[in-house]
């Protein structure tokens, strides 16, 4: 097509893995082990939330000069191999003339060889900028390893196939819990980043968010991203991942870069949720306006005086009038003082024009156990309907069977054996007999799956939607 091929590159390291080694805990108590696992299997879920990294120039560049190195000795020692492999023919005794084939041969080989080390050492690797960020396996599996001790840290990533090390401690700090991170890196032998946070057990949520936020930031190795929040009303509950982040306006929040879950909540307004993506160095204000809940009155009477229950909250006695949300799926629930019942979920109206009335037909909850029972009951006629059916095919085939053995002699011989005709007459009523008993397991079977239908049903919580005026 008159088009040319781009040369697609090859690049080298395109994974960067982290392995998350135990955090020191040995000045907690028996008690708090517990709250450190619950932190170590925390920080170790947020983590694998990451999908890249960007890397630095100065980790860029030793990447690229191990790559390089690497390649360079590797392409020497096959000429070594090579040249060595050369000085060996003489003591081979091999004739003259394979001799100087087998000479002609290696040299063409070393040419080859020389001339891939200059390529080697003209062109550079080019080593992934924004490598696959990921856990060591035991990480991912949340089995964290001993930590090394100082000056270990490098023998202990490589045996990991690691290219960092996270680690740090957990102590006890005046009944709350000091947490501290330490983060090694290959490329630098040294510990790159440091952070600690104190926090008590109620906020152990929040606290492992900041903490994880944080290290998102560093192990991703991008900008992070900063936001405000608008608000209206002005007193909305914000959460971010689940997590405080305002009440009404925010201050400048910092969030690595990726998804977040953003839920906001108001007396009286319909609650939010979304997802929204954020990017390296985006500076951003998101607004917030939640709807005003509208409302209605709901007519509720029952078949029966008794108690009314919104869900579990019990609201008044029947009849009664509840001012409730629109447009919205509702549990009520009426209990006599005669123990009986009536559950409904109930969709109000869509309109602040109309109103709507329920009622509710109290009836006796089917005695305990009864479902079982009924149940039961239907399994045992299911299970006579196979067997009878099974027996009245396999006797109807040997009934059918000794008919045609009987008329096959018959044909041949002109006459009957009496004897193999009283056992034909015999597996005819047996037939016959399987075929009556099938039938009726099966009208048992039909009757007991209405009776177990009925009463399982007696129970169950119907969706109404009853007329409006």
């Amino acid at each position: 097509m008159g088009k040319t091929e781009e040369t697609k590159t090859e690049t080298q390291k395109n994974e960067w893995i982290l392995c998350i080694a135990d955090f020191d805990t040995a000045s907690l108590s028996e008690s708090k082990l517990a709250v450190a696992s619950v932190i170590m299997r925390k920080l170790a879920e947020s983590l694998d939330t990451i999908n890249f990294r960007t890397r630095v120039s100065p980790e860029y560049a030793f990447y690229e000069e191990t790559a390089w190195a690497r390649a360079r000795s590797n392409a020497a020692k096959a000429i070594a191999d090579k040249q060595n492999e050369r000085s060996l023919l003489v003591y081979r005794g091999d004739p003259e003339w394979r001799y100087r084939r087998n000479i002609e041969k290696i040299d063409a080989e070393i040419e080859k060889l020389i001339a891939a080390l200059e390529e080697v050492e003209e062109n550079k690797p080019v080593i992934n900028k924004e490598p696959i960020f990921g856990l060591t396996k035991d990480s991912r599996e949340l089995v964290f390893p001993a930590a090394p001790e100082t000056g270990n840290e490098y023998r202990f990533c490589l045996d990991q196939k690691a290219d960092a090390l996270l680690t740090g401690s957990i102590i006890d700090f005046h009944e709350r819990y000091l947490v501290s991170v330490r983060l090694y890196t290959v490329y630098t032998q040294s510990f790159v980043w440091e952070d600690s946070i104190v926090f008590s057990h109620n906020d152990i949520e929040s606290a492992m968010e900041e903490i994880s936020r944080r290290l998102i930031v560093t192990l991703s190795g991008s900008e992070s991203a900063t936001f405000i929040v608008r608000t209206d009303p002005e007193d909305t509950l914000v959460l971010i991942n689940r997590s405080f982040a305002s009440r009404g306006d925010s201050s400048v929040l910092e969030y690595p870069p990726g998804p977040i879950t953003i839920t906001a909540s108001a007396p009286d307004h319909e609650s939010l949720t979304f997802e929204t993506e954020l990017f390296t160095g985006e500076h951003a204000e998101i607004g917030i306006n939640l709807l005003p809940i509208r409302f209605g009155n709901i007519d509720i009477t029952g078949s029966s005086a008794g108690s009314i229950y919104h869900g579990a909250l019990y609201v008044g006695e029947s009849p009664l009038t509840l001012r409730m949300p629109l447009n919205q799926m509702e549990y009520f629930e009426l209990k006599t003082p005669n123990s009986e019942r009536s559950t409904i979920v109930f969709p109000t109206p869509d309109s602040v024009d109309f109103s709507s009335s329920l009622f509710l037909r109290a009836s006796l909850p089917p005695p305990k156990g009864q479902v079982d029972k009924e149940r039961r009951m239907y399994y045992w006629a299911w299970g006579a309907t196979w067997i009878t059916g099974i027996a009245a095919w396999i006797s109807y085939q040997t009934y059918i069977n000794s008919s045609s053995a009987i008329n096959y002699f018959y044909n041949n011989t002109g006459s009957y054996d009496q004897k193999f005709y009283d056992n034909s007459m015999r597996f005819y009523y047996v037939s016959m007999g399987t075929v009556i008993a099938a039938g009726v397991a099966a009208a048992f079977d039909i009757f007991f799956l209405s009776r177990y239908l009925y009463t399982a049903d007696r129970g169950s919580t119907p969706i109404f939607r009853s007329g409006s005026n």
